[in-house]
């Protein structure tokens, strides 16, 4: 469907379009005027030792001088206590009644606490602050004097910062105006081709099939026909090639400009299928099935946390959470049901590869360079989404990320792009094109995974090396063997330390005397508490925010604290569904070209499963659409095999009660 089409549809219906839209303005308008503007107090309080225990060493009489150890255990203590709902009634009492929240102050590791009160009346705000932290205080020495706790040797809170001047939260405001706009708009862009769609249908019936009477006449520069291919061609450029920290402002991680382009193209997607110009491929229902029920768990988590009386920070969060879901659900869509060509789809993917590559390429600049290039880039209108990104070192080399917000990230999105580079390099298809052209992606995708000296890179070229190596023939599967050893060599040599400086990542992780996963480990047991208390449906999707709680570098640990049980366990159908996908095509494909493409669908899949216990992958927007994007990729040719492979015979039809429709041969015509 052409952007003129869209257009003339929208033209046709303006009576639907038009009112809905004003309305949903003077929607917007009204609540502008009518919800009162929040304001917000923080004060910041520390925990310091009693003077007995400070006479000793090292703080020598100095109670700030030893402000640290098990000061931090006492501190969550008692953000515990003030964020429960015996602490809540009794500052109901004192006259505490607008929403407060009390946490580790952000930036800090010592047993330092933020209190935020927020509400309506500015005075009352502030006189809150005063008496939620003097609360504070109130309440430790209540916990200590209930623990019989000689009065020596209590713990004290010292204010650090004084009850700040109550300021303006005028950006909620702005975004429930805005959500009611885009709801109105929305609505009315669906009901307006909905309505043309049922017009046209009752036109057609009243006709009986008859012609239309007039020609289409010239088609204007806007009229050309857009498919599902060019559009996710568009949304991987913006992925690549625009840093994923640079968003939109107020969106936070969710608003970058890929996925905003990913959400219009949902809607382009849904005025195509209400029109009826597009119906999803038989066979490709797989993919759109677990979304649902990944979906379904986000929904419920996002339930979970508006039923728990959360901060306002947590609702945001929540929030944007619902805006990521719906790009993940726009990418599955449009690759699973938008796509009804496999050249289609094969261009896709070679597109990936060729852009992919092209990061790749930009992370051996860095590298060398010691630089970051993303950082080099600022595009007005779009501001940082990540505080203080910073050029990372690991012994005497610098990780590259590129236009990734983090060296996790660039190199997890590598690892499960690298099977199809080597896929394609084998491909029949392209036996015409120079082998530089068709070895090139995997030699940089390949090259790039160690240059970030991180675990998570080495284990994703593994599982890629084992699933597709092992199942070549012997010829080739030696030659390969032959040329990584020849590839570990040369990095030797023209890299010194780089090898060794990775064997011992791996020799600490082993022997757990590495620093970062003794770090990871100790947060696994934290995570225990927040499972236990909301254990089916978690928090809420996108809520466990660092500066309110802690990284916990595990995508399934972060999954269980947000969306519980119910959310781990559609994640894990998800992944498992594209580890299927990706065994079935290689079981149904009647070509070696294509159980190599299966095999890749494998070992992509597989990774992704694997190096999610490495990092919070979904939580970077680059990877986690390029595994949405391959996820639905899998499902879309499965659904092409499927329909070209014949159905078993049997002994009452020795034959086969349909015969495959016929297909080219893609060992002569090349991909477009």
């Amino acid at each position: 469907m052409s952007i003129g089409e869209i257009l003339a549809v929208l033209r046709r219906r303006w009576y639907v379009m038009v009112p809905l839209t004003l309305i949903s303005l003077l929607a917007g308008a009204h609540l502008y005027r009518s919800v009162p503007v929040a304001y917000q107090s923080q004060s910041s309080v520390a925990l310091l030792d009693s003077t007995a225990v400070a006479e000793l060493a090292p703080a020598f009489g100095n109670p700030i001088a030893n402000a640290g150890g098990s000061l931090v255990v006492t501190a969550d203590v008692l953000i515990r206590t003030l964020s429960g709902t015996d602490a809540a009634r009794d500052l109901q009492g004192i006259g505490v009644t607008d929403p407060y929240t009390v946490g580790f102050a952000a930036n800090t590791s010592g047993p330092m606490l933020t209190l935020t009160v927020t509400g309506t009346d500015r005075a009352n705000v502030l006189e809150e602050t005063n008496k939620l932290t003097a609360f504070a205080g109130e309440t430790l020495n209540a916990l200590q004097a209930a623990a019989k706790v000689k009065p020596a040797y209590m713990v004290q809170t010292a204010p650090v910062v004084l009850p700040q001047t109550p300021v303006p939260q005028m950006k909620s405001r702005y975004q429930q105006v805005l959500g009611v706009v885009i709801l109105g708009t929305t609505a009315a862009f669906v009901l307006s081709f909905l309505t043309d769609s049922l017009l046209a249908a009752l036109r057609r019936r009243r006709a009986a099939g008859a012609a239309p009477a007039r020609g289409r006449g010239r088609r204007k520069p806007w009229g050309r026909q857009l498919d599902a291919t060019a559009l996710l061609s568009g949304y991987l450029a913006l992925a690549f090639f625009i840093p994923s920290n640079l968003t939109l402002p107020g969106m936070g991680g969710v608003g970058t400009p890929a996925n905003v382009f990913a959400l219009l193209c949902l809607f382009w997607y849904l005025a195509a299928w209400i029109t009826g110009r597009i119906r999803p491929a038989p066979g490709t229902r797989l993919p759109r099935v677990m979304m649902c029920l990944l979906a379904f768990s986000v929904l419920g988590s996002y339930l979970a946390n508006a039923m728990r009386g959360s901060s306002h920070k947590e609702i945001l969060a929540a929030d944007r959470g619902l805006i990521g879901l719906l790009v993940w659900v726009s990418l599955v869509v449009l690759v699973s049901a938008g796509i009804q060509d496999r050249e289609r789809l094969d261009v896709l993917l070679r597109r990936a590869v060729v852009m992919g590559s092209v990061v790749a390429a930009i992370g051996f600049y860095d590298f060398f360079t010691a630089t970051n290039v993303a950082d080099s880039i600022s595009i007005p209108g779009l501001q940082s989404s990540v505080a203080q990104i910073t050029t990372l070192d690991r012994g005497s080399f610098t990780r590259p990320r590129a236009t990734t917000a983090q060296p996790l990230e660039f190199g997890g999105m590598l690892a499960i792009l690298l099977p199809f580079a080597v896929q394609q390099a084998f491909d029949p298809v392209r036996r015409h094109l120079r082998a530089w052209r068709r070895w090139a992606p995997v030699a940089l995708m390949g090259g790039a995974l160690p240059l970030t000296v991180s675990r998570t890179s080495i284990i994703g070229a593994l599982i890629v090396v084992l699933v597709m190596v092992l199942r070549w023939k012997p010829e080739r599967r030696w030659a390969a063997i032959g040329l990584l050893m020849g590839s570990v060599a040369c990095f030797k040599v023209i890299i010194p330390g780089l090898i060794g400086t990775i064997t011992a990542l791996f020799a600490s992780f082993v022997s757990n005397s590495d620093s970062s996963t003794q770090a990871r480990t100790v947060k696994y047991s934290a995570i225990v508490p927040y499972l236990t208390e909301r254990p089916l449906f978690g928090r809420g999707f996108g809520t466990f925010l660092p500066e309110l709680f802690f990284f916990t570098d595990n995508q399934y640990m972060l999954t269980l604290a947000e969306m519980g049980l119910v959310g781990l366990l559609a994640l894990l159908v998800l992944l498992f569904a594209g580890i299927h996908q990706g065994g079935a095509i290689r079981r149904l494909a009647r070509t070696e070209s294509d159980r190599e493409l299966g095999q890749a669908f494998f070992a992509s899949a597989l990774v992704s499963l694997v190096i999610a216990a490495t990092f919070d992958a979904l939580s970077f927007p680059m990877f986690a659409g390029v595994f949405f994007l391959t996820i639905a990729a899998g499902g879309s040719y499965l659904g092409f095999i499927r329909r070209t492979t014949p159905e078993p015979s049997t002994v009452e039809s020795p034959c086969s009660s349909t015969s495959p429709q016929p297909t080219a041969d893609r060992s002569r015509v090349p991909a477009r």
